[in-house]
């Protein structure tokens, strides 16, 4: 059963979206660019304003908080099919990225109310995961534009970047099926406290890896950067990223160790993390 906040959120990041798309589904329905794609983009903006106000005089508190950020997110995803829709060819990418991004993160936040809303946050959201995500998106657009400008031909070459479309498709629902799977026992964060109804999940998705959140999670970051076509960021994303669950899933497996002890050993034993050369906190 979703949450009331779940409930709140879905709503307002459709009718976010619907409002901004339907305008334009009978130019793109015919095919009809227009000629400064640009400038199909001041309806969406207006139409987003208008529903934030009314969102203000609406909700109040906590719903405000989610309602506008679930808005947020929608008008960027019907956005990012606009630019798929209407922009240049060579720009046309960057709206793919944008609807994978988009939806990231409005998903993290849904799955999180359907499947563990005791744990439901803003923060669910992930739009502040940390300073450091805010500088890596920022240098995937400048390397992005960079390229763009000085090497057009180069962003679409060989169609290789369709291989990321796929990476954040499979990353993606690899990480979702994680989250519905560990329900309850599913956090953000870290725990050093066992709840009474943390338990150790080993089936499903977790027979064959043991931490599939972060699976989903390291090939879908990566998937970003390669429909993109950013060289230079697939290989910072991918140092990154390996470092940054390297130490996560030791600190996290050190936990998981003191909550479960020798049944998590025998599933250490059984189950690999899922991540090329990283194996987690072993007991010597």
């Amino acid at each position: 059963m979703l949450c009331k906040e779940g409930r709140v959120s879905l709503y307002c990041f459709l009718i976010t979206a619907c409002c901004v798309l339907l305008p334009s589904i009978p130019q793109i329905y015919y095919g009809i660019v227009p000629n400064v794609w640009g400038a199909i983009l001041w309806g969406p903006v207006l139409y987003y304003a208008l529903i934030n106000i009314i969102i203000r005089f609406v909700l109040r508190n906590t719903d405000y908080q989610v309602a506008i950020r679930a808005s947020f997110l929608g008008f960027t995803e019907a956005v990012s099919v606009l630019v798929i829709c209407f922009a240049p060819m060579q720009w046309q990418q960057f709206g793919v990225y944008g609807c994978f991004m988009s939806f990231f993160h409005y998903s993290e936040f849904l799955v999180i109310a359907w499947a563990n809303p005791r744990t439901l946050s803003l923060d669910s959201f992930m739009l502040n995961h940390s300073v450091h995500y805010g500088l890596a998106a920022t240098a995937s657009w400048l390397e992005f534009i960079l390229e763009l400008y000085f090497l057009p031909e180069f962003k679409r070459f060989g169609h290789i970047w369709l291989l990321g479309v796929v990476m954040c498709t499979c990353g993606e629902l690899i990480r979702k099926v994680a989250i519905i799977t560990a329900g309850r026992s599913f956090t953000h964060l870290v725990q050093d406290e066992k709840h009474a109804d943390h338990k150790l999940i080993t089936s499903g998705i977790y027979a064959y890896s043991r931490h599939p959140s972060y699976v989903g999670w390291f090939y879908w970051s990566i998937g970003t950067q390669v429909i993109m076509m950013n060289p230079l960021c697939i290989i910072i994303y991918t140092l990154v990223s390996w470092m940054f669950f390297y130490d996560r899933i030791r600190i996290e497996e050190y936990s998981l160790l003191q909550f479960f002890k020798s049944d998590y050993v025998r599933y250490q034993k059984r189950v690999s993390t899922g991540l090329p050369f990283i194996t987690g906190y072993q007991i010597e």
